[in-house]
């Protein structure tokens, strides 16, 4: 196995608003097409309802439909998958951060910074662990949308992830926040940044137009989506993100906390 090269695949889409069946049809899919030719495939956030505030009507178990296809998809198509669903535990519900790996091993955290403008404080409960996880050797660490905003919850003291994912529902309107973040995310963090959102028009009447893309630790644009929907694969080198560490070592000066 290449450790050396790790290939990352946005999967750029629609989603059908508050209907889990429908999403779960269309992402399949979508990744039916490219089993075999990625290693990580990354969806949306809330992939299978869209950006809803209905939790009591639509939040998944752990256990339940959402994680059983992920499964399914992830072992037909032999590589990890990683995005957010609308999750239930008992009386609480959470936008749920997921990595299901090819074997069917499913870690989750939840999104720590939840939009409140948008009303997802008031029916959703906040995360407070941060989820890394090995893919072929290298480190993941999976964020949701609103994280983006949020440099500290973002860091990476000590180089603890390679790759830093954001799956979004992004507006329209906020679009050029979303192309400046991320690249600057991968520069401070001295990793590679993907940033996965939808598009079309959601229930409530928001515009979204992609821009899914994927960052070097440079700041250099390695894939981009557009605005339309599809996928889009691109590989990383790991030897390219090592020579950077080594030769300019900033990471070694950074400063060292803790998140409560």
């Amino acid at each position: 196995m290449d450790n050396n090269i790790l290939k990352i695949s946005i999967i750029q889409s629609h989603i059908e608003w508050e209907d889990r069946a429908a999403n779960l049809r269309r992402f399949g899919e979508l990744l039916r097409g490219i089993g075999g030719e990625t290693h990580l495939a990354v969806l949306p956030e809330m992939f299978s309802t869209g950006f809803s505030m209905r939790a009591e009507a639509l939040a998944d178990a752990a256990d339940g439909e959402t994680v059983a296809a992920l499964r399914q998809w992830a072992a037909d198509g032999q590589m990890a998958l990683t995005g957010s669903f609308m999750a239930r535990e008992g009386d609480r519900y959470f936008n749920r951060a997921f990595f299901v790996t090819p074997g069917g091993e499913a870690h989750f955290a939840d999104k720590r910074h939840l939009f409140g403008m948008g009303g997802e404080s008031r029916y959703f409960t906040a995360g407070h662990e941060r989820l890394t996880v090995d893919c072929r050797g290298w480190k993941i660490c999976p964020l949701v949308c609103y994280d983006l905003r949020f440099p500290v919850w973002s860091r990476n003291v000590r180089n603890a992830y390679d790759v830093l994912v954001y799956t979004a529902n992004w507006p329209a309107v906020r679009r050029h926040v979303w192309d400046i973040l991320l690249p600057a995310r991968a520069i401070e963090n001295m990793a590679y940044v993907c940033g996965v959102n939808r598009t079309g028009r959601d229930g409530n009447g928001y515009e979204y137009d992609g821009g899914s893309a994927v960052w070097s630790p440079r700041g250099e644009r390695l894939a981009d989506a557009g605005r339309g929907e599809g996928v889009t694969t691109v590989a990383l080198r790991r030897d390219e993100l090592e020579a950077l560490r080594t030769g300019f070592p900033a990471w070694q000066d950074a400063d060292s906390f803790t998140v409560e």
